[in-house]
């Protein structure tokens, strides 16, 4: 199918739309909806929170019967089963669309390409895939979480330049400036949780809230604690939304824990540790889509052996803390250069005096 620029015009709308709904939508989607009618947009919508109308609904609603014969520009399939909310694909076969055209698929087993087949058996033109990469890109997280059954797992690193996140005692505070700081808490703004370790508990005693940047919901916050040690007074457990992974079954300290709002999932591995993977798909089954990590070698390096790590969001601040100090990720030593870990540069852009890399593990 070739796409005219009137195609890619409203479809890259219908993408910056969808993207309004970054911090909101889990564990829905991010969806946005153009409705043109002779060359001229009459209508559109963005999907904002679980529950409330999707974004073809939300058009469908402004176009009215100006819809008639219109052209659908959709960042994501329309859906076509009930959920929360009727099938999108039911409600533009009413509305007498002529024409819809989809970024994408969706990869939920309950869509599937069942919305494409239901517009085109009441006869309307359906063409799928413009601006796909861009289209799957905003929603990575779903993706992953639909398709492989765990969420798009990203390990946000500060770092001076010679590679170390704190001094050797374990302070970390600050190696980097306020504007990478506050791009930070924009990934924490977009993640439905935040995952730590017990190290950085201990050490730093952090919250885990977004609060540099505006934030209608807080992320769901995850301690891995594989002997259960949290102390009930951890700052992390006020205002509850916390799951403690662990290998420990304690039924005494978990109740006292569930006592002050949080969740304790056992998980043990065969060394006494928590079993990474599985607590990477049961955050799949919680409808989680994308989980931001921030810890420290320990967990960085656990994560990235039991291969549930897709990105890595690496702060580099221009200064030395010298060899004593706490490095990023432990991984073991390699006798070949073909055994290396490969990673995808993404993304290399300044924060102040601070440099953001952004790379991708690249599936082996």
């Amino acid at each position: 199918m070739a796409f005219s620029a009137d195609d890619h015009r409203h479809m890259a709308r219908a993408l910056r739309l969808a993207a309004r709904g970054l911090a909101t939508t889990t564990p829905n989607p991010r969806v946005g909806c153009v409705i043109v009618r002779d060359g001229a947009v009459i209508a559109e919508g963005w999907h904002r929170k679980a529950g409330e109308s999707h974004a073809e609904a939300l058009a469908l609603q402004v176009a009215g019967s100006g819809a008639r014969g219109a052209t659908v520009y959709a960042s994501l399939e329309p859906c076509s089963h009930h959920g929360r909310t009727p099938p999108c694909a039911d409600a533009l076969i009413a509305a007498g669309v002529a024409r819809v055209v989809a970024a994408m698929e969706d990869p939920n087993p309950r869509v599937a390409g069942e919305g494409i087949r239901r517009l085109r058996a009441a006869g309307i033109v359906v063409d799928v895939g413009l601006l796909e990469d861009e289209a799957r890109e905003l929603n990575v997280g779903f993706v992953s979480r639909m398709t492989r059954g765990r969420p798009w797992m990203r390990v946000k690193i500060a770092a001076s330049v010679d590679g170390k996140t704190a001094l050797a005692n374990g302070v970390s505070q600050w190696i980097t400036g306020p504007a990478a700081r506050r791009d930070g808490h924009r990934w924490r703004a977009r993640s439905c949780a935040v995952m730590t370790g017990i190290g950085t508990l201990k050490d730093d005693d952090p919250r885990l809230t977004v609060r540099d940047v505006p934030a209608e919901r807080q992320p769901m916050r995850v301690v891995v604690d594989s002997r259960l040690r949290i102390g009930l007074d951890a700052r992390i457990l006020e205002g509850g939304g916390v799951v403690v992974a662990t290998a420990t079954n304690d039924p005494v300290k978990a109740r006292a824990l569930e006592a002050v709002g949080a969740e304790v999932w056992v998980l043990p591995d065969t060394t006494g540790k928590v079993e990474l993977a599985a607590l990477a798909r049961r955050l799949g089954e919680r409808g989680m889509n994308e989980v931001l990590v921030e810890a420290g070698i320990n967990l960085h390096s656990a994560l990235l052996a039991a291969d549930v790590v897709d990105e890595l969001v690496v702060y580099l601040a221009p200064h030395l803390l010298g060899d004593g100090g706490r490095g990023m990720i432990r991984l073991p030593g390699i006798e070949r250069m073909d055994e290396r870990l490969e990673l995808e540069v993404r993304d290399l852009r300044a924060f102040g005096p601070d440099l953001r890399l952004i790379t991708r593990v690249r599936q082996r």
